[in-house]
């Protein structure tokens, strides 16, 4: 196993090789904005494990340096959680997130098909790293599942079975830092059964600490500069393709396009959405970011000069768009391809994932030992390090989704991340930095003459546009664009209803719809996202005072039962 000692560098001016580990937060807005009901609970599971657990390990470690990123549209979500959290604890509201009101309500619905799809909701996680750690849960998984082939069985088993199931389904959702220092879950999880409202009240109300305490951590890991935080445009949005269907065809040239020739006011579109999420998170973090993670990772020269014209330092991509644009430079690698970037005629340096480390925390690493994993990034950062030792400040880009990998790993990735931080840290030829803290030292970016245009998955936009199921969603969109555009232009709204409307077609133009639309994607979640996409378009419409088309009251997307698509996705194709 490599050590730290063990990379041997030649002596430069900077002998260290600067190390970026940049994590991005994102969740799509689950709310029905009418009523602010819930779709699906993945924004607060995913805070009280994830957002929890990744500010909690660099709390823990003084030395630990990280990138950030937060969608607004997360934040604004994350606030709401917060919100009707206190006021269910404190000021007798409700709860608007169906899972989290089945385990704070004293009393379970006696509703058959209710019943049956809170038990379906709580078997959704990792059986072998979230269900399976736990006996008492697992017992109970094998209990639900009877009932979900026997669904007329759920009369002869006890209400107790499903509060034990909903309190069971919380906990292992909560973060593995919290598991490990609180005492109020440890005796939770030792108590195993039978509980009780008080319990239930108890999960509640650490539900809605850590909820409410998450934005403020990060600020405070911001303001002592062991954090930097970045942000995405407001609702998440592919830009290039707002911008210009056509920026699709540079890595796919014989892919079809929506039927619309582009997204009308698309420029302006992307503008809003910069300015918008530059509101949302000065209001949460109290200053404006230096960066911007364009949602997936997806840029052209029109998305790079409009983020350099809103002031942004640096932004960050994928490698195969920086592959893609050094040969459209006609550069070459120079066996080096770990450096900053700058675009001609604009001031926004940009950062480019290296897929290969990247990928492999996310995709093979939640099976090896912790210390073996990170000893394999230590070696391949000496082949690096060894392969750019003749160029100046050099910096690697370790860049993924920050939420859903650590469900494959033991523990939530505990042993892992404890073990990454520590070793890149207190590494003596390695430099955890983050990138505000490396342009610092007035590095001279290599210059671009073009940027291809393209995302951090597979260097295309095939995950969002060139199928025909895609491409149906973007000409659905271009249809509700239009209506809008049109009472905007007849001032047919008030100066609130245009506020409201505004912000419901950016929800309407966020990448995740797009994202889940196809046959490689399971079939279950397709079609809740096909649900969510249009619910989200006819909400628009109501808005607008219009009349919602036919179409929308059908499902265009179904998906199938292969396993190849999913939250998460490489940068580079196998």
């Amino acid at each position: 196993m490599l050590t730290e000692q063990t990379i041997p560098l030649k002596p430069t001016a900077n002998p260290k090789l600067n190390v970026v580990l940049y994590w991005h937060m994102h969740q799509p807005e689950y709310r029905d904005l009418r009523n602010g009901q819930y779709s699906l609970p993945w924004t607060y599971l995913h805070t009280i494990k994830d957002y929890v657990d990744m500010v909690a390990h660099i709390e823990d470690n003084p030395d630990a340096r990280a990138v950030v990123n937060f969608a607004p549209i997360l934040l604004e979500q994350i606030n709401d959680y917060s919100e009707h959290l206190d006021s269910y604890l404190h000021h007798g509201g409700a709860l608007t997130d169906p899972m989290l009101a089945a385990l704070a309500d004293p009393v379970i619905t006696a509703n058959k098909e209710t019943r049956i799809g809170l038990i379906k909701n709580c078997l959704r996680a990792n059986e072998d790293r979230i269900i399976h750690r736990y006996p008492a849960f697992k017992t109970l998984k094998g209990m639900a599942k009877a009932i979900l082939l026997d669904t007329k069985s759920i009369r002869y088993y006890d209400i107790q079975l499903l509060i034990d199931l909903l309190v069971w389904y919380h906990l292992a959702w909560i973060g593995e830092t919290v598991k490990r220092k609180d005492q109020r879950v440890k005796e939770l999880i030792k108590k195993e059964r039978f509980y009780t409202i008080h319990d239930r009240r108890v999960l509640i109300e650490l539900i809605h600490e850590l909820m409410s305490g998450v934005i403020g951590r990060y600020k405070a890991m911001a303001e002592a500069g062991r954090i930097e935080l970045s942000m995405t445009p407001f609702a998440h949005p592919i830009m290039p393709l707002l911008l210009d269907f056509n920026s699709a065809s540079e890595a796919m040239p014989e892919a079809p396009l929506p039927e619309a020739k582009c997204y009308p006011g698309g420029h302006k579109r992307s503008a809003w959405h910069l300015k918008k999420g530059i509101e949302t998170f000065e209001k949460n973090f109290g200053f404006k970011p230096a960066g911007c993670w364009p949602s997936e990772g997806s840029v052209s020269e029109e998305t790079v000069k409009q983020c350099s014209e809103f002031g942004f330092r640096w932004l960050a991509s994928g490698e195969t768009v920086l592959r893609n644009s050094l040969h459209k430079s006609k550069l070459t690698d120079k066996g080096c391809i770990h450096t900053a970037y700058q675009l001609a005629d604009t001031t926004t340096t940009c950062f480019f994932r290296d897929d290969q480390l990247s990928d492999r925390i996310g995709f093979k690493f939640s099976d090896w030992h912790a210390d073996d994993a990170v000893g394999n990034l230590l070696e391949t950062l000496q082949h690096i390090a060894q392969a750019c030792q003749n160029h100046p400040a050099p910096i690697v880009s370790i860049i993924l989704d920050g939420e859903n990998a650590w469900e494959y790993y033991p523990e939530n990735g505990y042993h892992f991340l404890t073990a990454l931080y520590q070793r890149l840290a207190s590494h003596p030829q390695l430099n955890l930095t983050t990138y505000s803290d490396y342009l610092d030292q007035n590095p001279e970016p290599r210059q671009l003459s073009n940027l291809a245009a393209g995302s951090w998955v597979y260097g295309s936009f095939s995950t969002w546009i060139g199928s025909s199921d895609k491409n149906r969603a973007w000409d659905m969109l271009v249809d509700a664009k239009k209506a809008f555009d049109s009472v905007i232009e007849n001032n047919t709204l008030d100066k609130e209803e245009v506020k409201r409307a505004k912000k419901q077609l950016a929800t309407c133009e966020s990448s995740d719809w797009f994202w889940w639309f196809g046959d490689y994607n399971p079939a279950e979640s397709v079609k809740a996202f096909d649900q969510q996409f249009r619910m989200h378009l006819c909400n628009l419409y109501h808005l607008l005072h219009h009349e919602a088309p036919e179409y929308l009251s059908h499902g265009f997307s179904s998906g199938s039962q292969s396993s190849q698509g999913g939250v998460m996705l490489p940068g580079k194709q196998d």
